[in-house]
């Protein structure tokens, strides 16, 4: 422990002697910006505190050198864990008031004006010298109370339930309270508590008029009955497809998981534009319809219909990627042992396999809800009359009224709901243990599906893999015609217009108009998919496997991003990132950050339901055997939560590639990204071309989903296969 702090402290002094204290201009150091080290833009906090009079900048070197003198005391002192643990309570103290009370236009508080006058000194948003020394502070106060005995002295574990409660207060809890505190302000930024009220029971959010008249119901109770709709339905064909492509001896396996994986890479609004040119007034469906059965044309795919069905096409692959990794967890032995005692597939199946799949349809379900509670792409494109939270909030922020405070109203609405789902599926799942996966080996064989089991999935699953084959071959073709519902001339231009490449007398050039947020893109998600993988799974580790104070609050606000539309996300991170002390609207790091803490719930969510089926006994012979916890981690968990990475990279990957609105708010000139280009070509009323990016988009991902599941590869848990049993029988 003492040699990891010692490092630690090293890094600290490097931040906040070496690196740049404050944000550089454009993210990178030039040779110019060198040349002036140690002062200006590349000096850091040290030296800009002794020679540029940034005085407030130099109490961060106390906490430093003492941390320095009580790591140079004998190691069986134990005071070094207490000058650990005030060194870094003490830095991350100054160096969080010291960011906000000082910023671009002087003293950051009226009570700060009062007493040193106007304006006061300024500064600008940290660089990279001001985060490494935070997170050293960071990493000392974590390795000072595992010197304490705090997690019984494991600091890998203090330090990385640490690190979270850090990231997640600076990039969830942070954002979200600057936009939530203006729902308890007037416009002129006063606390106005009967404002507050009078908007959060206004009759346009909790009506109940449709119950007994033909006017519309609230946009509260509209947007819960509608998750739950999605919630319920999501869950079950995912489970389906789950146990066909696991259960069972399908002969398209591969067709079905690539058709539960198209929906997740497509941006939402293609499905739902897609589903208005199927079932449309002028779609394709709704003319045969006429044509042939004399059914009259009508626009019952706008409202609740049409929302719920682009949603189910769009949220059902996230319950199939959680349910695969659960169902594949069951021990076949279990299900063996069942069947020696005479009880019949059925009975084993609802007994047995199915109470057993439990914390995979909770997840599934708890997924399914936030995901329709949180969409925005679907409700505006196929809403119609039929509002939703998601959509009033956007129209709350950037219509004509301009009403943040009801924006934040309704955001508070939205995780009242999501904070109901979240205690009602621990409810259901209480303290039962689902443990399936021992240290023991395991040569039971799969139970095939009792028979109405796999009707019923067939049933469900095979005319819902036909209707989404349909829904794509539509998307297809609309990039290759002029116009999509009325032109059906084949032409290749709307691929040429954002795809182009000339040869130029320098060598090849891009001159498509889509290169450029194409290649931002591809390269703003390949960097945010491990981080969320990395982050989401080792919350899941931290919340299946330690015990600790506050660990439900903990676990909510891991999910506190997810629930949150992604309008308020955008302007939530603009309110609160705009100005220092973390001061990075415009750039490309802002976007990996809202990718990184937006997709992190799936990670989470995946790992605690394959983690809850494996046996903590595992952990504990590692341990025993003089294996430090990260070497457990390393070479024990991690191969078993193969299926779980898969979900996290996939979901976060193609998430980063199709996100619409929160990145619609954050996206610039320098970081433009695909959807936002592709709602830009949608609203000049460019549709083939939308739908042809749309269509290389899709294309990028089913090779970056292939490629990350081969390198993943796949859970061996030492269990018979029926080829297995048919090469014994042959020998």
């Amino acid at each position: 422990m003492k040699r990891t702090a010692a490092l630690w402290l090293g890094l600290g002094w490097v931040g906040f002697a070496v690196l740049p204290w404050y944000l550089v201009e454009g993210g990178s150091l030039s040779l110019d910006l060198l040349s002036g080290w140690p002062r200006g833009a590349a000096g850091g906090g040290l030296f800009l505190g002794l020679l540029e009079g940034r005085w407030w900048l130099l109490p961060l070197a106390l906490p430093l050198l003492a941390a320095l003198i009580g790591l140079r005391l004998p190691t069986d002192d134990r005071r070094i864990s207490d000058i650990l643990v005030w060194a870094g309570i003490a830095g991350l103290a100054w160096f969080v008031f010291q960011g906000f009370a000082i910023g671009l236009r002087g003293w950051g508080g009226n009570w700060l004006v009062a007493l040193f006058g106007a304006p006061g000194p300024k500064q600008e948003g940290m660089g990279y010298g001001a985060f490494l020394t935070a997170l050293s502070f960071l990493m000392l106060l974590t390795h000072g109370l595992a010197a304490r005995g705090f997690c019984r002295g494991d600091a890998f574990t203090v330090s990385s339930i640490g690190l979270i409660i850090a990231l997640i207060t600076a990039f969830v809890f942070f954002p979200i309270w600057e936009i939530l505190v203006s729902a308890f302000k007037d416009n002129d930024g006063r606390f106005a508590l009967n404002e507050f009220a009078a908007k959060f029971f206004d009759n346009s959010i909790w009506g109940l008029d449709c119950t007994y008249s033909s006017l519309r119901c609230g946009v509260a109770w509209n947007t819960l009955f509608l998750a739950i709709l999605v919630g319920v339905g999501t869950t079950a064909l995912g489970l389906a497809f789950a146990l066909i492509a696991t259960r069972t001896a399908f002969r398209f396996k591969g067709l079905l998981r690539i058709l539960t994986v198209l929906p997740i890479i497509t941006p939402p609004f293609v499905i739902g534009l897609a589903v208005i040119l199927l079932f449309g007034r002028s779609g394709a469906v709704s003319a045969i319809l006429y044509e042939w059965f004399d059914i009259p044309r009508s626009r019952w795919i706008y409202g609740l219909p049409g929302i719920f069905l682009a949603q189910m096409l769009a949220f059902t692959p996230i319950a199939f990627l959680v349910m695969i990794g659960v169902v594949q967890g069951i021990s076949p032995s279990l299900e063996e042992a069942s069947q020696t005692l005479r009880a019949k597939s059925w009975t084993t199946f609802s007994t047995i396999s199915l109470p057993l799949m439990r914390p995979g349809i909770a997840n599934g379900f708890l997924l399914g809800f936030i995901e329709s509670m949180a969409d925005f792409g679907n409700p505006l494109v196929l809403g119609g009359n039929f509002d939703v939270l998601s959509t009033k909030i956007f129209f709350a922020v950037v219509g004509a009224s301009h009403d943040q405070g009801r924006a934040a109203v309704l955001a508070i609405i939205l995780l009242a709901f999501t904070l109901g789902a979240f205690y009602a599926q621990h409810r259901w799942l209480g303290n039962r243990s689902y443990t399936t996966v021992t240290g023991k080996g395991d040569s039971g064989l799969p139970l095939p599906l009792p028979r109405r089991v796999a009707i019923l999935c067939y049933g469900t699953a095979i005319p819902w893999a036909v209707l989404t084959i349909v829904i794509y071959v539509t998307i297809l073709i609309g990039g290759f015609v002029k116009t999509m519902g009325r032109d059906y001339t084949p032409t290749l231009q709307h691929y040429l217009t954002g795809f182009a490449i000339e040869r130029a007398s320098w060598g090849i050039h891009f001159s498509g108009s889509a290169w450029n947020s194409f290649f931002t893109t591809i390269q703003i998600s390949a960097i945010a998919a491990p981080l969320t993988a990395i982050i989401g799974l080792l919350t899941a580790y931290l919340l299946a496997r330690q015990r600790f104070a506050g660990q439900r609050a903990f676990e909510f606000g891991t999910m506190l991003s997810f629930a949150i539309p992604g309008t308020v996300v955008g302007v939530s991170y603009i309110l609160a990132y705009n100005v220092p002390p973390i001061e990075i609207t415009g750039t490309g790091l802002i976007l990996i950050i809202c990718f990184v803490f937006r997709n992190m719930p799936v990670g989470v969510r995946s790992g605690i339901a394959t983690m809850s089926q494996i046996d903590k006994s595992l952990d504990e012979a590692s341990l025993t055997l003089g294996a430090r916890t990260f070497t457990t981690v390393w070479r024990v968990i991690l191969p078993l939560l193969r299926p779980a990475i898969v979900a996290a990279l996939v979901y976060s990957f193609v998430r980063a590639m199709t996100a619409v609105s929160a990145i619609i708010f954050l996206v610039s000139a320098e970081y433009n990204m695909a959807t936002a280009y592709i709602v830009g070509r949608v609203e000049a009323g460019e549709f083939g071309l939308a739908i042809a990016y749309s269509s290389v988009l899709i294309a990028v991902m089913l090779v970056a989903i292939l490629m990350i599941q081969i390198s993943v590869g796949e859970r061996r848990l030492g269990r018979r296969s029926t080829s297995d049993v048919a090469l014994q029988g042959a020998g």
